[in-house]
């Protein structure tokens, strides 16, 4: 379109408006502004081939997906627009005040270097970084000749979306309050602080007004340090001060009001973050050293320093931190951007972010003014098949890639992101003619439910990816172009198979063989628990007898493991995310906000599996509180009566009864359990009818009420140190991705003793935690029916409960 329309259409000598010229910067930068005329609406500008791209959206763009705001296109605006806000003088086109209501950057999902080609067919999909619009928006054209003017602007439905009624109104205020460097919010110590995040870069540069950061691969954390009070906590506000000890002892021996942003991770002996160690992080056993990098300062003794240039926040912090063990200052370098980058990927690690040197901070914000730079590498792969879309415009999902590796096809991947539409439907004509019914390799369990299309492996294409995965596969592939000059010219019963391993004879090593899946046992002569004599074959034995009983509760439930490879006194540690797993043992992928990544948790469905994990070591059974289908919603509410040192077994089990009449009196029933070390378990069912939160507000009143019941011998005060020679009522336990030993789960403790299902009759003087074993519990349960089994059924009715027991 060209500027001639804007120019036409005002007079430069009446209005302040800039009258610019096409600057094909590519800076792909937005604004959008509140535009108060004859009627007030909102302009979004988009740049986009050397102008700004513009429509008027009457009712201001929308944060919630359901919400589809007309956006009527109007002329091309000029780039120095993007900073223009004041009065528009009456008697000139769109008079009337003008200011800027939110400006970014933004990026393409469909054609990154062809926007102008996008935007002709009437279809844009983008990223936005702004301070209010963020995340994924959809811009399409009127499919009506009458109305190609007329487009939706459209939010998609992602971590950024809302499902609460948006006016822009209420965002008006917000942002005219505060002049340039000042925040339009002072910091409130006292509450959660999400902090600043940066964007993905494209192509790393120098520039002098920037500054260059390592990126380190490990927990984004940050320090609210008050009056002796430390609170250290993940950017989504999780305590990290209990898992990271050291560093949180360190960070009370800083004497000043302070927040601080940083990265936790665990430095191996080269000085390169090791991220699978700083999730099973142990004091007393992980390897590497624990360290908290820290690269800004929000808040300094009474003042907020979020208005400061970033250069100026990070030498207050320089001088705040001292030098110490497990609290470093993260250092940068000025200018030179490419040569950090090229050094930080010889010595071995992610990348590096770019910040802009006189940028203030964005509380809450993915900002332009830090950009994140990691490791691409580019390679040629083999069309292996592909996945079908759930969208019917789309003609295929993602394509599943295989490289061949020692002879034989393997899989490497699948990538969804990097086609135009032209290449999606140029490559789904080229897929007719090479469907087989055969599968080239099984990935099932990689696919995650989606229904796979499987072709004869003749295709390259060429993708880009960040890095391999420990199993070999590549992550965030992108598609780049068919190598339309390279084929492969074999069939499909020429492709090598993959060969299953030899099975191992002696006393090191054999075979099970469970529901026709053959499962392989290493060592099982290895000592377990030396004072009992029981070994790894023990372990194996006991699950076997057990699996029937044990399965319910475990299964479609995401496993936490906790592995004692060495047995009892060995080293252990804490795993969940799984790569290496044989094809007949089935995951399910969960984000976590913690870590910003998909874990890929094990699923205990059978028989064969429990043994597998038998024979890693996992002697305890840790799973979710819910399944797979409804993961926010648990199938059971956990009282945990946790002793200390002083109480007794007899005090426990009083504790226990007192919670049986109280659940009597709210007319519920509970079902009891023992730890398997020194407390008991109450489980209440919920049938996955209420959420965790929920479910936790419920267990925390009746530990109210057994409180009032016991004064003496029960507490809620969680400190080791404040809570005395009480039994501890845990309501905790009930949290998304929290997990507590199994029913008939063994202990890794002395004795081999069992997490055992009771009933409330043998709660009496003279039992014991070592009733129950490895030895005695497959012969008690020969005779015994599941009595546990109700905790899995109807879920109680918890609003009679609390009326209940509200009348006591």
């Amino acid at each position: 379109m060209g500027l001639k329309a804007y120019r036409e259409k005002r007079s430069f000598n009446d209005t302040s408006e800039p009258k610019g010229v096409v600057e094909n910067t590519h800076q792909f930068r937005f604004v959008v502004q509140r535009h108060r005329a004859r009627k007030l609406h909102y302009d979004l500008r988009l740049e986009i081939d050397g102008v700004l791209k513009s429509w008027a959206v009457p009712k201001g763009p929308s944060m919630n997906p359901r919400d589809k705001r007309l956006a009527v296109q109007t002329e091309d605006h000029p780039v120095a627009y993007l900073s223009f806000e004041g009065l528009i003088p009456k008697g000139n086109y769109g008079a009337g005040k003008m200011t800027i209501w939110d400006e970014g950057n933004f990026q393409s999902l469909q054609q990154p270097n062809d926007l102008c080609k996008d935007h002709k067919k009437g279809k844009l999909k983008i990223i936005f970084h702004g301070s209010k619009l963020k995340g994924i928006f959809t811009l399409v054209r009127s499919s009506s000749m009458n109305k190609k003017d007329q487009w939706l602007l459209i939010k998609h439905d992602d971590a950024f979306a809302t499902d609460l009624d948006y006016d822009a109104e209420d965002f008006n205020e917000e942002a005219f309050s505060s002049g340039p460097g000042e925040n339009s919010k002072k910091l409130d110590l006292k509450s959660l602080i999400k902090p600043m995040l940066a964007s993905p870069g494209t192509k790393i540069f120098n520039d002098k007004d920037w500054i260059y950061e390592l990126k380190y691969d490990g927990y984004r954390a940050i320090a609210n340090i008050r009056n002796d009070k430390v609170e250290l906590y993940s950017r989504n506000g999780i305590s990290l001060n209990e898992k990271f000890q050291p560093i949180y002892k360190e960070l009370k021996k800083i004497e000043h009001t302070a927040i601080l942003d940083g990265e936790i991770v665990v430095l191996d002996k080269n000085g390169l973050p090791q991220f699978n160690s700083l999730q099973n992080y142990d004091k007393q056993s992980t390897k590497g050293r624990l360290v908290y990098y820290v690269f800004d300062l929000l808040h300094l003794n009474d003042h907020d320093t979020l208005g400061l240039p970033l250069i100026d926040r990070k030498q207050l912090l320089k001088d705040l931190i001292p030098e110490n063990t497990h609290i470093r200052y993260c250092d940068h370098v000025e200018t030179m951007g490419i040569t950090v980058y090229d050094r930080a990927i010889d010595m071995g690690m992610e990348g590096v972010i770019a910040k802009k040197a006189n940028s203030t901070y964005d509380l809450n914000s993915r900002s332009a003014n830090w950009l994140k730079f990691k490791k691409i590498e580019n390679t040629e792969t083999i069309i292996c098949g592909y996945t079908l879309s759930n969208k019917k415009s789309r003609k295929f999902g993602s394509l599943i890639l295989g490289m061949v590796e020692e002879g034989q096809l393997t899989y490497v991947g699948t990538c969804g992101t990097g086609f135009s539409e032209e290449q999606l439907t140029e490559m789904y004509f080229k897929f007719e003619v090479l469907k087989t019914k055969n599968p080239v390799f099984n990935i099932r369990k990689h696919l995650k439910g989606r229904e796979a299309v499987w072709l004869i492996p003749k295709l390259i294409c060429e993708v880009k990816f960040s890095e391999w995965t420990s199993s070999k596969v590549m992550r965030h592939p992108v598609f780049l172009r068919l190598r339309e000059d390279k084929n492969l010219n074999f069939e499909p019963n020429q492709i090598p198979l993959k060969k299953t391993a030899s099975k191992k004879t002696g006393e090191d090593a054999f075979s099970l063989k469970v529901d026709d899946i053959m499962v392989s046992i290493t060592h099982p002569e290895k000592s377990y628990w030396p004072e009992s004599g029981y070994t790894k074959y023990d372990l194996l034995d006991y699950y076997i007898q057990m699996s029937d009983l044990i399965l319910p509760y475990l299964k479609d439930r995401p496993e936490s493991l906790h592995r004692h490879p060495s047995g009892i006194h060995g080293e252990s540690f804490y795993q969940k995310d799984h790569e290496h797993l044989p094809e007949w043992i089935d995951t399910h992928g969960i984000h976590s906000s913690s870590s910003d990544k998909e874990i890929n948790y094990l699923l205990c469905q059978q028989k064969a599996t429990l043994l597998y994990l038998n024979n890693l070591g996992c002697i305890e059974l840790h799973p979710w509180h819910s399944t797979i289908y409804q993961l926010d919603y648990p199938d059971y509410a956990i009282l945990d009566l946790d002793p200390s040192e002083e109480n007794t077994f007899e005090e426990v089990m009083e504790t226990a009864l007192a919670t049986k009449e109280i659940l009597k009196q709210a007319n519920i029933k509970g079902y009891c359990k023992t730890s398997g070390s020194s407390g008991l378990h109450i489980y209440l069912p919920m049938g996955g009818k209420y959420t965790y939160e929920e479910a936790r507000n419920f267990t925390k009143l009746l530990c109210y009420f057994i409180q009032e019941k016991l004064p003496k011998l029960t507490t809620l005060e969680r400190s080791l140190k404040k809570r005395g020679p009480k039994i501890y009522l845990d309501y905790l336990q009930n949290r998304k991705g929290q997990t507590i030993v199994a029913p008939y789960s063994l202990r890794p403790r002395l004795h081999a003793p069992v997490s055992m299902p009771l009933l409330w009759s043998e709660l009496k003087p003279g039992l014991k935690i070592t009733d129950f074993t490895i030895k005695t519990v497959p012969k008690l349960m020969e005779d015994r029916k599941d009595s546990f089994k109700p905790v899995l059924g109807k879920a109680i009715d918890m609003s009679s409960a609390i009326a209940h027991l509200n009348n006591l």
